[in-house]
């Protein structure tokens, strides 16, 4: 099964590269840039069940790679440039949470989720950013959370590599300019196997706590999240850089 048919004049259909692209909201983002004819890769670092699954039945390209470290990205990004080309565009969503309070959270706890969740984006955007300068360009999309504006309690670790990544959004946009444009996807409540877990949604009173907090009275989708990637990736976003783009059914109004 193919990625992604190519265009209707030989050329190759244009790359895309996606960060835990094999599950939850990852993988409807690398499934959407499929359908608007990218070939696609899925980065994954240790669910293969899931990779095999995402290929097989979705058509993804798979690679194992850790994000979080230097050599794997190396490398990582050295078989993407020889195998499949330099890509148009980078989605850095992979992503940690480990909560605890505070005065509870260890060196390891707090280390861990800044290594994926900011050096990450760091450490791929650095290794593929030369090779879409020199083809011309293309959009870099690091996907955010609400944590990263607004703190809460028991993840200080994931508040501030969000936050972190805010600001690396800002400097990449300035440095990457004019060339590559660089934007903070930000979801809201998603509706993940992940986040049903984490807010015990499957109980109906607390489910409808959240939802009263929501002006839209829903929890998005994960194709609500994909519609705002295909516009921060597409030609309709072409004088848009350096932002985020809250997507969040008006929870957070920032």
């Amino acid at each position: 099964m193919t990625a992604s048919p190519p265009p209707a004049d030989g050329a190759p259909a244009p790359l895309a590269i996606v960060t835990g692209g094999t599950r939850g909201i990852g993988l409807t983002l690398a499934h959407r840039l499929m359908r608007l004819g990218h070939r696609t890769v899925a980065l994954y670092r240790t669910d293969k069940d899931a990779a095999q699954a995402a290929s097989r039945e979705h058509g993804l390209f798979t690679l194992c790679a850790d994000v979080s470290d230097s050599a794997s990205v190396r490398a990582a990004a050295e078989h993407i440039l020889t195998e499949h080309g330099t890509p148009r565009v980078l989605v850095n969503n992979a992503g940690l949470n480990i909560d605890r309070p505070f005065l509870e959270l260890t060196e390891d706890d707090w280390q861990r989720v800044l290594d994926i969740n900011l050096t990450g984006p760091f450490l791929l955007t650095q290794a593929l950013a030369p090779a879409m300068l020199a083809a011309g360009g293309g959009s870099v999309v690091n996907i955010g959370a609400t944590t990263g504006i607004r703190p809460r309690t028991n993840g200080a670790n994931y508040a501030a590599s969000k936050a972190g990544l805010l600001q690396l959004t800002k400097c990449l946009a300035l440095e990457l300019a004019p060339t590559i444009r660089v934007n903070c996807l930000i979801p809201g409540m998603t509706e993940t196997e992940e986040l049903v877990t984490r807010f015990r949604l499957d109980d109906p009173q607390r489910r409808a706590a959240v939802l009263s907090e929501i002006p839209q009275r829903r929890i998005g989708t994960t194709e609500d999240i994909a519609d705002a990637l295909e516009f921060l990736v597409g030609s309709g976003s072409g004088y848009v850089t350096g932002q985020k783009l809250i997507v969040d059914g008006g929870q957070f109004m920032w």
